[in-house]
C-alpha cells in the first residue's frame, strides 16, 4: 500500500477490446479478453490507496472503470476531454494501416495525420485536464484510465522527453505508468496491468 505522504497517479490504458467496424471506435467495449483482465486486478492491493478514480467518457474505459470502482468503493469521474486522440477523418483503419498512421502521428506531431487531431493538440489537451488535479491533490493515489495515444503523450509531458513513438504502451493495451505526485517524477514507464496484483 502506498505511503500517503507519497500520492501516486497511475494512468491506466484499457485492455483488448471488441473490434467493429460498423461502430464508431469510441464506442467499441471491452473484449472477453479484456473485460476477464480487468476483473484479474480488481482487488489488487497496490490500488488500495486510490482516492481518486478518472475515466475517459468512452465505452471501453467507462467499462473498466466500472469494473475497478466497486473494490475501491470510489465513484466515477468522468472527464470527456481526456478521450483518445480525435481519429474521426477515417474512422476503422484495418491494422496495417493504422500502425502505419499511428507512426506518422508520433512523428510529425504538429502536423494533423489524414485530417486525426495532431499529437501535440491531443497533448495540450490531456495536459489541461490532468495538470491541475495532480496540482492540487495532497493525498490517496489516483487512477486515470484512458488510452494508448493520449497516454503516451501525457507520459512524454511528465518525463519532460520529446514526443515520441518509442514510448508507446506495448500492443493490446490494458498497460499502466506510475508518476509520483510529490517529487514529479515518472516512476516506471508502461507495464502490463497485471504487474499492480504483486
Amino acid at each position: 500500500m502506498n505511503n500517503k505522504q507519497q500520492p501516486i497517479m497511475r494512468y491506466l490504458t484499457h485492455p483488448q477490446v471488441l473490434i467493429d467496424k460498423n461502430i464508431p471506435v469510441p464506442q467499441w467495449s471491452l473484449s472477453e479478453v479484456g473485460t476477464k483482465r480487468v476483473m484479474e486486478i480488481a482487488g489488487a492491493t497496490s490500488l488500495k490507496s486510490t482516492n481518486l478514480l478518472i475515466s475517459s467518457d468512452e465505452t471501453k474505459a467507462q467499462e473498466t472503470a466500472q469494473i475497478l470502482a466497486p473494490n475501491l468503493m470510489l465513484s466515477i469521474i468522468t472527464m470527456q476531454k481526456t478521450h483518445e486522440n480525435d481519429r474521426n477523418s477515417t474512422g476503422f483503419l484495418e491494422p496495417k494501416e493504422f500502425e502505419k498512421v499511428a507512426t506518422q502521428f508520433f512523428t510529425y506531431p504538429e502536423q494533423s495525420i489524414h485530417g486525426w487531431e495532431s499529437a501535440k493538440d491531443a497533448q495540450t489537451r490531456i495536459i489541461k485536464e490532468i495538470m491541475p488535479i495532480l496540482t492540487n491533490h495532497k493525498t490517496g493515489d489516483i487512477l486515470i484510465i484512458g488510452h494508448g495515444a493520449v497516454g503516451t503523450l501525457l507520459y512524454c509531458h511528465l518525463a519532460n522527453i520529446p514526443i515520441s513513438r518509442k514510448w508507446d504502451q506495448p500492443a493490446g493495451g490494458g498497460n499502466f505508468f506510475s508518476y509520483d505526485i510529490k517529487s514529479q517524477s515518472i516512476l516506471h514507464h508502461w507495464q502490463a496491468m497485471e504487474q499492480l496484483i504483486y
